[in-house]
């Protein structure tokens, strides 16, 4: 990622845009989505390009544009973390125009990335398989990249309702990342590794009810080290674990999760932990110690993020 410019000289535009990437970069990745939204409205009142439509920008300083769309997509992809799915949408617009406008290819597939992601979380599966399939282009995509693509895909496609698609998905996703690093990776590649990778394969798994490896994969996802966001393995590994019957493990976890569940920063973990605790509050069968212990979790989360203008 780009360093700042020294001290002692004014910082261009470009160079300014970077540093808020990397500003909100570090707060998304260490305190999570909702802490980093104040810093959202800061970068937007101090980069007013990113109000402006992106043809007004034609003809202008082309690194200056793919700061900006660097920028822009950083801001989607916290937005959307958030539980500002409207705001999301428009920001990855607004991205991708201008990674268009300035030719920056590798932000505008991350920004077709996050926004097949965000269309898979709010329920439009065939937008979000049409989406990641705008990722390729006319050379392959690195292992990783292209593993990502393939991860997108065989979320997507578990939520229709296949069955095999997504199992043959997710293992070629595994096969590509197991290609390895390469020169052509974007700078943005450093997030997609093992833990990543395994994580959703145990939430793909998970949504197709093969409990048996999808739990390992996702405890094993759950307790890597990482940034904040992954905290949504531990959620989707509490909620598979509320839907296998597995009642111990569940109470475990929550013990673990619920001393800590007031700094979560993730809208998305939150809302996946509230409705597991509904879960298991109302389901027959449940012991009384893990009702008891879902009470506890819900009253520590923090309240569903409403939504409203960042």
């Amino acid at each position: 990622m780009t360093v700042g410019a020294p001290a002692t000289r004014r910082a261009t535009p470009a160079a300014e845009a970077i540093r808020a990437v990397e500003r909100l970069v570090t707060l998304d990745a260490t305190l999570g989505a909702r802490a980093a939204v104040p810093a959202v409205r800061e970068a937007v009142r101090r980069h007013r390009e990113l109000t402006a439509e992106p043809e007004s920008l034609r003809g202008h300083d082309s690194d200056r544009i793919a700061a900006l769309a660097e920028l822009s997509e950083v801001i989607g992809w916290i937005l959307f973390d958030a539980g500002l799915h409207r705001h999301a949408h428009r920001a990855n617009a607004h991205a991708l125009a201008l990674a268009e406008l300035c030719g920056d290819r590798w932000t505008a597939r991350l920004v077709r990335l996050n926004h097949s992601m965000l269309q898979t979380h709010t329920g439009h599966p065939r937008a979000a398989l049409a989406t990641a399939s705008r990722v390729a282009g006319p050379r392959p995509l690195p292992a990783r990249v292209g593993s990502l693509v393939l991860i997108r895909q065989a979320h997507a496609t578990a939520l229709l309702g296949a069955h095999r698609e997504p199992l043959e998905l997710i293992a070629r996703a595994q096969s590509r990342f197991l290609d390895g690093v390469s020169r052509r990776d974007p700078h943005w590649a450093w997030w997609i590794d093992q833990a990543e990778l395994t994580g959703h394969q145990g939430w793909v798994l998970a949504r197709l009810r093969r409990w048996d490896r999808a739990l390992p994969l996702l405890r094993r996802a759950a307790t890597a080290p990482g940034p904040s966001y992954r905290h949504l393995f531990a959620a989707e590994l509490l909620a598979a674990q509320a839907r296998a019957g597995a009642w111990s493990e569940a109470e475990d976890l929550i013990t673990d999760l619920a001393p800590r569940a007031a700094r979560i920063g993730s809208a998305r973990t939150v809302e996946s932990l509230h409705g597991t605790a509904r879960l298991l509050r109302r389901a027959p069968r449940v012991p009384a110690s893990l009702r008891d212990a879902a009470v506890f979790l819900r009253e520590r989360l923090p309240a569903p993020a409403p939504a409203r203008t960042p």
